[in-house]
């Protein structure tokens, strides 16, 4: 008998697709995103809202920028890709894998207040930020207090 890891961040992603697939068949509006439906796994992100910005960070280890698509549509940016497996050899025996390989997919719904053409992404060691600045109605603003 062999164990089977529990990941909850497994769980939950299929339980998002499952969701999907009976809205889809009750012809309720869902994703329809090739991307999505393809996807194995979702890199962990942090989210950060700063003052000016926010940022997105995703852990993408053992992969490359070129591996990577950012697509950003209808205040909707999303992430995209794929971790291909070593070629497994003759003299190897796997005893545990417990990283995630295949298509991924993580999406984001974004307020209308961004700056959508200054959106930038930057990869390194693994991780990728991608900043994505507010516009100036969405900072927040300081109101003075009269005193009569």
């Amino acid at each position: 008998m062999s164990i089977i890891r529990w990941n909850p961040e497994k769980s939950l992603f299929n339980f998002e697709k499952e969701m999907n697939n009976l809205l889809d068949n009750f012809g309720i509006f869902r994703k329809n995103d090739e991307a999505f439906d393809n996807a194995v796994w979702s890199p962990l992100t942090d989210i950060v809202e700063e003052k000016d910005n926010f940022v997105l960070r995703l852990d993408l280890p053992g992969l490359n920028r070129e591996d990577v698509k950012i697509n950003f549509t209808n205040n909707t940016l999303s992430v995209s890709g794929e971790r291909k497996f070593e070629n497994e050899t003759k003299d190897k025996n796997y005893h545990r894998v417990e990283r995630a390989y295949g298509k991924f997919y993580r999406s984001f719904t974004l307020p209308k207040e961004v700056k959508q053409e200054e959106i930038d992404a930057n990869f390194k060691n693994g991780q990728l930020t991608i900043s994505i600045p507010k516009a100036e109605e969405a900072k927040p603003k300081e109101i003075e207090i009269k005193v009569s």
